[in-house]
């Protein structure tokens, strides 16, 4: 017991020292580094009006409300209105404005290596409805741009490994003995020699805020933007200016913001991905993703390369931009930049997302999270199977994707010791969600909680959640 109280004692004083020092340094102006020099700018948002919705005043009801305008919320609402559902879609800002501006917006149901993995932890039958779900997905995105311009190109898709080719010959295997004709291959676009890839034909890629406004317009949607809902009380959210009682709830919201039930605090955590777009830089006429863990991935865009990597855990240290910077350096080195920002993905544990109940406490409420990297065909999945299971309908994909499928118990106890050393780190900014203590992101100078990937901009408003209001960041003078 002595020495438990000791360790504690003694990560209290480093951290204490740490924090001190960190704190001096924000106050002189020296802790920036250099990633934060350059300025964020985001290339799905450039030249580009979006539409404007009002902000919900009043109280009204609804079938089926959907919380959160990003690229699964829209869809779900689409889907919803499609079927003849009363619907209200609410964002507490403006729609696409968070993670979906972000995206690299690729249309692919190849997710890194994962379908050698489900058939070996869910088996065959699980692993193919995955990839089918996101086939259709893909079939169902090209459909739609055929009325919605949204710059629209069939990719082929590559995966590749530096070191591990017998790995890459297993998935083809793998997702061959589940119907479709992926192909082992040693030969790549890249400027430089792989040990193996796997290749998916019939991919593609599109401009994500483009398509998200168009679905929008199209099918009319009812939606109020800058309406936060701050509180949900069984399927009634409440807002600044009113209340909006539902039959059904869809939360959209990334990472949902209903810490008691569900536990997705502790089966998902949030990931900084970083993404640098290049003019001068060659066509390579597909995506591409590295399989090793964190890796590269690459696509093109109306004349630029993005190349995207050092992607870490929310809140703690990574590659950051220099990863994908020293990469185009090294391959592209007339390629000039002109782009770069930072996005966010939820990865949950065993790399399958989260789509269906939100807790077994909550029959009537709804969630799509945990996308990992893969948000846009799995936005589409979610609306298909979320729009079934809000109607009462059985929807065969829904058992793959069923939030209370059990967790990995060992990833799970690692995520709440992450939690729990940052609880105990003894710093006054602490995260408004659970407590954890906030990190500071000199690459794009915000406060980051390490437990849950809230962030919040430097004087302490909120940038994504799971948080639900603004942290005290206050700098002393």
């Amino acid at each position: 017991y002595a020495s438990v109280k000791f360790c504690i004692y003694s990560y209290y004083l480093i951290n204490l020292r740490t924090y001190c020092t960190k704190k001096d340094k924000i106050r002189k102006g020296s802790f920036h580094n250099a990633e934060s020099n350059k300025k964020m700018n985001y290339l799905w948002k450039d030249n580009l009006t979006p539409p404007e919705f009002p902000r919900f005043e009043g109280n009204t009801k609804t079938d089926v409300l959907v919380i959160g305008g990003g690229m699964a919320g829209v869809l779900c609402a689409a889907q919803l209105k499609k079927s003849g559902v009363d619907c209200i879609l609410t964002e507490g800002e403006k729609i696409g404005n968070k993670i979906t501006k972000g995206t690299t917006a690729v249309l692919s149901a190849q997710h890194d290596i994962l379908y050698s993995d489900m058939i070996r932890d869910f088996g065959a039958t699980y692993a193919k409805l995955y990839l089918e779900v996101n086939l259709r997905a893909v079939e169902k995105f090209r459909e739609l741009s055929k009325d919605i311009p949204c710059d629209f190109e069939e990719k082929p898709s590559y995966m590749y490994s530096l070191h591990d080719g017998s790995r890459m010959k297993q998935e083809a295997e793998a997702v061959n003995s589940l119907g479709f004709d992926a192909v082992f291959s040693l030969e790549t676009p890249l400027p430089f020699r792989v040990s193996g890839a796997v290749y998916y034909p019939g991919m593609a890629q599109f401009h994500p805020l483009k398509f998200l406004y168009g679905v929008a317009k199209k099918e009319n949607l009812n939606i109020y933007e800058n309406t936060f809902v701050y509180k949900l009380k069984g399927t009634t959210a409440y807002t600044k200016n009113g209340t909006i009682r539902a039959k059904k709830v869809i939360v959209a919201t990334h990472f949902p913001f209903i810490n008691l039930h569900g536990l997705y605090p502790v089966k998902m955590y949030q990931q900084n991905a970083y993404a640098v777009a290049y003019e001068n830089a060659p066509d390579l006429g597909c995506t591409v993703i590295d399989a090793a863990e964190n890796g590269i991935f690459l696509r093109n865009y109306n004349g630029l390369l993005i190349v995207g990597g050092g992607s870490h855990r929310t809140g703690k240290k990574g590659g950051g931009f220099n990863v994908p910077r020293d990469f185009a350096k090294k391959y592209f080195p007339d390629a000039k930049e002109k782009y770069a920002w930072i996005n966010q993905d939820c990865i949950s544990l065993d790399g399958i997302p989260y789509i269906g109940h939100y807790g077994k406490l909550l029959p009537d409420v709804y969630t799509a999270t945990g996308f990992n990297l893969w948000g846009m065909t799995t936005s589409m999945a979610a609306s298909e199977i979320l729009s079934d299971l809000t109607a009462g309908r059985y929807n065969r994909y829904a058992q793959v994707f069923a939030p209370d499928r059990k967790m990995k118990a060992g990833k799970a106890l690692a995520n709440i010791g992450i939690s729990a050393l940052n609880l105990l780190s003894p710093t006054v900014k602490r995260c408004p969600h659970l407590g954890c203590a906030l990190k500071w992101n000199s690459a794009e100078h915000s406060w980051d909680c390490p437990c849950h990937g809230s962030r919040f901009k430097e004087n302490g408003e909120m940038i994504n959640g799971p948080a639900m209001r603004n942290a005290h960041v206050k700098q002393t003078n």
